[in-house]
């Protein structure tokens, strides 16, 4: 087998060739059907309550310890961020740790996430958004507007609207492009989206409260009885999330088949991803040994 052909071997084919190997990749994407079957969709939902609880704790827990002047706002944006990577680690292959309203509409428009399922994942968004401002409120009272995100002081709204679409628009296009289709899994996916998060915190918190997600800004509003500038973070993140569709249908394509669940590997074409379904057949019948495998592989090589 030449090298041309080694390099178009798709890791996440090889398990019926590799079985530690399947197994790893098992645990950490978790299987598709299980993200497709609607039997399971409550254990999705609960999986997003969870995650967008912990975000939404940390986002808001954060902004107002930091408006208390308890800790400062290197660590009240950076939370969030490291929440995002822990929870897309340990939850992502179960519902796709979608966690904003912004994202699963983002999935949706580009095909990759059924439009019938996009209703309950927002309203347990914003439930878990909810739950997490009144656990904030009974722990510390009604105060610093129980972090929620306002134009920054000497700031306008549009200034904070516009800082919003261009925040967005960048967080999607990150969660698009390194996503397997509408599951943002994996620890590449972990990494890129909660390092994002963080990184837009450190220089944009002070214009916008860099929210990027309708849901963690809705909870404190809620919770606290303050919708002021709350439009910002409506109209900022879903105009970020179609632009950001938009940029991915100019770099990917169209999303919505088997090329969109492989976009994290770089797989552009049918042609390059026909070539590695074909390999990963070859080696499931046993016709083809990738070089090497026989001598250090006992499940494969044999006596």
């Amino acid at each position: 087998m030449s090298d041309a052909t080694a390099q178009k071997i798709d890791p996440a084919q090889l398990g019926p060739a590799f079985p530690r190997t399947h197994h790893v990749l098992w645990l950490e994407f978790g299987d598709r059907k299980d993200f497709d079957d609607p039997r399971k969709e409550w254990r999705r939902l609960f999986s997003e309550l969870l995650g967008t609880f912990a975000l939404v704790l940390a986002a808001a827990g954060g902004g107002l310890l930091h408006a208390k002047g308890q800790i400062g706002l290197a660590a009240a944006v950076v939370a969030p961020g490291l929440t995002v990577t822990a929870v897309i680690l340990f939850m992502g292959a179960v519902s796709g740790a979608h966690l904003n309203p912004a994202v699963s509409l983002a999935f949706a428009l580009r095909g990759d996430f059924p439009w019938r399922r996009v209703p309950g994942y927002i309203i347990i968004q914003l439930v878990g958004a909810t739950l997490a401002c009144l656990f904030l409120r009974l722990v510390f009272g009604n105060i610093g507007h129980l972090g929620a995100t306002l134009p920054g002081p000497g700031y306008k709204p549009w200034q904070a609207l516009l800082m919003e679409i261009v925040l967005t628009t960048l967080l999607v296009s990150v969660i698009l492009g390194t996503a397997s289709a509408a599951q943002n899994v994996g620890a590449i996916a972990a990494l890129a989206v909660g390092g994002y998060v963080a990184l837009a915190g450190l220089w944009a918190a002070p214009v916008s409260g860099v929210s990027m997600n309708p849901a963690r800004s809705f909870g404190p509003a809620l919770v606290s009885g303050d919708f002021t500038s709350y439009w910002v973070y409506i109209v900022g993140p879903i105009a970020g999330a179609l632009i950001a569709v938009g940029f991915a249908m100019v770099l990917r394509g169209r999303g919505g088949d088997v090329i969109s669940r492989a976009a994290g590997s770089g797989v552009l074409d049918d042609g390059a991803l026909a070539a590695k379904a074909e390999l990963s057949e070859e080696i499931d019948q046993g016709r083809v040994v990738p070089p090497g495998v026989a001598d250090t592989d006992p499940q494969r090589s044999g006596p």
